[in-house]
């Protein structure tokens, strides 16, 4: 089985997949950001390295799911194939930090790739706030997250609610994070963990999910 984590940066991702993967027994898989080999610059000079990062990060994705789909374990995957292309991709090519021809060249790649891909069998999405986001992000000190603009965040934010309700055709969990401490509150993470068991193994079948 393959569990989906998706979230703005900053949304708590990391933290809910670890989370989820020590209370469920599952394996978790980490988005490579620590060894992405473009990141800082990027954020130094978004056009002119965004092709090379979403590229990598492409790759890095394409090799993750190969090895999920053959995988006898439960995995839960911080942040998935789709996110990179329907959201980062296509914010930077929106705002201009992409050419025409890397984004034709990046999306016959991903195309090339979808026909081994499928869904996670369910995505959890963790819906956050801008001003959320923000204090999020300056909570946790990363220097090359610091210059991030309210306009980039607000792109992203609003693609992935694009994402979720339209273009995404998988099964889906929505979390409301902005008032919910998972991962200092219990009873936060079992609001969490209650809808999971609703939607994977048909516990409290009277609760909508989405």
């Amino acid at each position: 089985m393959h569990i989906g984590i998706a979230g703005n940066i900053g949304s708590g991702k990391t933290t809910l997949t670890r989370m989820l993967a020590a209370h469920y027994g599952w394996t978790p898989k980490y988005e490579a950001v620590t060894y992405n080999p473009y990141l800082e610059d990027y954020y130094k000079d978004i056009p002119r390295w965004s092709y090379n990062l979403e590229t990598y990060f492409l790759a890095q994705r394409f090799k993750d799911v190969v090895e999920i789909s053959s995988s006898k374990e439960t995995i839960i995957q911080d942040r998935t194939i789709f996110e990179g292309v329907y959201i980062f991709v296509a914010n930077n090519y929106a705002m201009g930090n992409l050419s025409k021809r890397d984004f034709d060249t990046y999306m016959e790649l991903f195309h090339a790739m979808m026909s081994i891909v499928k869904a996670p069998d369910l995505m959890i999405y963790l819906r956050s706030s801008i001003p959320h986001l923000v204090s999020q992000i300056q909570k946790r000190g990363r220097d090359y997250e610091q210059s991030i603009s309210l306009d980039y965040l607000k792109g992203l934010n609003d693609r992935y609610e694009k994402f979720i309700n339209e273009d995404y055709k998988g099964k889906v969990l929505v979390v409301e994070g902005d008032d919910l401490d998972f991962e200092n509150r219990p009873e936060d993470f079992s609001l969490i963990t209650d809808k999971i068991d609703a939607e994977l193994f048909g516990l409290f079948p009277e609760i909508k999910i989405k």
